[in-house]
């Protein structure tokens, strides 16, 4: 890679966790939990526990593919080398377009902040786009200031959520818990609603799969970072519902955040420290990993020649500054139209489905690509596992996006359609006028099977 593309590789073994761990733990435990609970009762635990079948599902190829090959670009990268240059395409617009979930972050900060305050939310919008700005600026300052930030408010953030669980689990009452009633209120379809809702909570590990140019050690490092993360998270997810669940009725708590039952169960100091570190710890911690992460495959299509060759410049701190830019606008448009946290979720998590239904088959295609780095890889299984595998992680994304899919609004559908047709249409065209890069393995991926 020549150096005026090269990243700063700065990035360790817990920097990456705390990007893994900073991005899972977001609005989802916050908002979702009280949404699961109105659709199965008390047996949200189950949904969370559930949750982790599915996500790990999705995490199956990078895990596979992280530790056996040093892609660059992240996603976009596995697609474009292991599929077809005209699908990397294809993800790269679709992946710049759902971007938008980034004003998602940036207005749950600006409610609780607000509600922390007593305050109107007719601020709302104006310090969303504060809580955006302050972060665009603070990940210009390049991937190492990112980190040690990172690192702090994921620190405080999981310090918090053990509180919350510590304080809880004492006061839960467990004959009430599971109660005739209380108990898969909707049957097993409200559970099976539940369990592919708090998957939006639960996942999320793969962010650091962006961050391989950015990594001092991605092949060892990535996979054990996706896999300790998720589940790690999963089990306090867990814990945590089982007091959002047990300590207040069913009536309080259904369709209601955390913030109730934190209010409940905590002396209000921690109680606001668990608003402030928590809850706002965890939309930070999300916006600020989405904000670094999501430039890497944008970055790698341009110098693929998907994108004008000028807008992948990097700033003396080797960050992609124009594309950190983009993010920025993106997201202050967004905030700005006046869409809603639902409205930006539902238009962001069926597209994503797709784009993981086309990394399940990279994992079909990492053997044939690479057969020397496979069978060095440190996950190297049998062929037949290798297929189980890739049937597990296509079973699970194919029908949480059915599950998705049901009783939506038109307009979801609409957006969703208009997404797929742009990024398509783009790709076709771009790639016919060629200049797209066909380069072989090392030049576009670096290195195989790190020391």
């Amino acid at each position: 890679m020549s150096e005026e593309k090269q990243l700063n590789q700065v990035l360790g073994f817990w920097d990456l966790m705390a990007q893994a761990i900073g991005q899972i733990i977001g609005a989802g435990i916050m908002s979702l939990t009280g949404a699961a609970i109105a659709m199965t009762g008390k047996s949200v635990p189950i949904a969370f526990i559930l949750s982790t079948f599915f996500v790990m599902g999705q995490m199956v190829p990078y895990i596979f593919i992280g530790s056996t090959v040093k892609i660059s670009g992240g996603p976009y990268g596995m697609i474009q080398v292991l599929l077809s240059p005209k699908l990397g395409g294809f993800y790269a617009i679709v992946y710049t377009m759902s971007r938008i979930s980034i004003a998602s972050y940036c207005l749950s900060a600006s409610e609780y902040l607000l509600g922390l305050f007593g305050m109107g939310m007719e601020l709302r919008v104006a310090v969303a786009i504060v809580v955006l700005v302050l972060f665009y600026v603070l990940n210009m300052m390049g991937a190492d200031i990112f980190a040690l930030v990172q690192n702090f408010i994921v620190g405080a953030l999981v310090i918090a959520l053990l509180v919350f669980t510590i304080f809880g689990l004492p006061k839960v009452d467990w004959a009430n818990l599971t109660a005739p009633g209380q108990w898969m209120t909707a049957g097993f379809n409200g559970l099976i609603s539940a369990t592919v809702l708090v998957k939006f909570a639960t996942g999320g590990a793969q962010i650091v799969v962006n961050m391989v140019d950015e990594a001092k050690n991605p092949t060892r490092d990535i996979p054990i970072v996706i896999l300790t993360s998720t589940l790690a998270v999963a089990v306090l997810y867990a814990l945590m519902s089982v007091v959002a669940a047990g300590v207040l009725p069913l009536e309080q708590t259904a369709g209601q955040s955390l913030i109730n039952t934190a209010r409940t169960i905590m002396p209000y100091p921690l109680f606001v420290a668990f608003v402030i570190f928590g809850a706002e710890g965890a939309l930070l911690s999300t916006l600020n990993s989405s904000l670094v992460a999501s430039t890497k495959p944008i970055l790698r299509a341009t110098w693929d020649g998907w994108f004008p060759a000028a807008w992948g410049k990097l700033n003396k701190k080797r960050v992609p500054f124009i594309y950190l830019t983009v993010l920025f606008l993106i997201g202050a448009a967004t905030i700005l139209t006046g869409m809603n946290i639902s409205m930006i979720t539902q238009l962001v998590q069926i597209i994503g489905s797709f784009n993981n239904i086309l990394l399940c088959y990279c994992l079909i295609n990492l053997k044939k690509v690479f057969p020397e780095a496979w069978a060095a890889s440190k996950f190297h299984i049998s062929d037949g596992l290798l297929m189980a595998l890739f049937i597990y992680g296509e079973v699970t994304v194919i029908y949480a996006l059915w599950v998705q899919l049901q009783g939506k609004a038109m307009w979801v559908y609409v957006g969703n359609v208009v997404m797929v047709v742009v990024a398509l249409g783009y790709s076709l065209w771009r790639y016919g006028k060629g200049g797209i890069a066909k380069t072989p393995y090392r030049t576009i991926l670096g290195e195989t099977n790190d020391a």
